[in-house]
């Protein structure tokens, strides 16, 4: 049958490395065979693949699907020999995405239980933004993902926990000795910090200026938490943080004072999230109890089946 396997995965390390040459070296195969064994592809299907460059070569409209349709036959080709040669959970490696601020603070004794429970099963971790999981996950460069579940459609999600939004202001503002949840009207007029568009967190920031009557700073986009904690330490505008960051980080930052928000959908939901064309691995189970078991000792609010 041809395309072949090993044809299909050519052209996916030439797409991914960019170059010929440097796809032959990590194949172990000298460029003019790789180069006939692709332009053999390209006869028997009658398109073409690649556009070739001195910059290094492009993948054509045809040749984006062929590539995308070629990662996830080697990707289930990969699972099937990975399932059948293993009796570990999930095959004895799980590639787990999560957000940044999430991962750091649920993940170490979740992973801590899971390796108790299943000490051969490896464990490979990448936090990105959501536009990234996503991505991820849909190629399959990762199993499962932790997310914000909207920003995921057409997935398998098991809601794992709930947790509520705060804010970060520098130790000088009005807001830092207040008692009590800050509320719309203390909000009104403010300028909020948020993190690039993204980041799911952007727009909930949004909504949440919207509602408030703020405004969201369009001077400053942060990449990450630690730096919209900076910018509102130097008293900039009113950070907001989701509640595992403001707990287990913000609150130890001796710059910034934390409060909750009170305000209605103040809040996120945190999923754990498959592919929809796969069965569940096994495992699955297993990685659910222990995640909200974690959620659970850091005083979230965790969801139940």
């Amino acid at each position: 049958m041809r395309p072949t396997l090993r044809q299909l995965e050519y052209i996916v390390t030439v797409h991914r490395l960019g170059r010929f040459g440097l796809a032959s070296e990590v194949l172990n195969v000298s460029q003019p065979s790789l180069s006939a064994q692709i332009a053999s592809v390209e006869q028997d299907l009658g398109i073409r693949i690649f556009e070739r460059s001195r910059k290094g070569v492009q993948a054509t409209g045809k040749g984006e699907d062929l590539i995308r349709r070629a990662q996830k036959i080697l990707r289930e080709v990969e699972d099937l020999r990975r399932s059948m040669m293993s009796d570990l959970a999930f095959a004895g490696r799980l590639r787990l995405g999560v957000l940044p601020s999430i991962g750091p603070y649920l993940l170490p004794q979740a992973v801590k239980n899971i390796h108790q429970r299943q000490p051969d099963l490896r464990v490979i971790v990448r936090e990105e933004n959501t536009r990234d999981l996503e991505q991820g996950l849909k190629a399959g460069r990762l199993d499962l993902i932790i997310s914000t579940p909207e920003d995921h459609p057409n997935t398998v999600q098991t809601r794992l926990f709930n947790e509520t939004l705060w804010i970060a202001v520098a130790t000088d503002d009005p807001l830092a000795n207040a008692e009590g949840a800050v509320t719309a009207l203390d909000l009104h007029g403010r300028q909020f910090l948020t993190l690039d568009p993204s980041h799911r967190l952007s727009r909930i920031t949004y909504a949440l200026a919207s509602k408030c009557g703020g405004i969201v700073s369009d001077e400053y986009e942060g990449t990450s938490l630690d730096s919209i904690l900076l910018m509102a330490a130097s008293g900039t505008g009113v950070a907001i943080l989701p509640e595992l960051f403001a707990k287990r980080q913000a609150a130890f930052r001796t710059e910034v004072a934390i409060r909750p928000l009170g305000l209605e959908n103040a809040n996120r939901d945190i999923a754990l999230l498959a592919r929809n064309t796969e069965t569940a691995a096994s495992g699955h189970d297993m990685l659910i109890e222990e995640l909200r078991f974690a959620a659970n000792h850091l005083g979230l609010s965790v969801a139940t089946d």
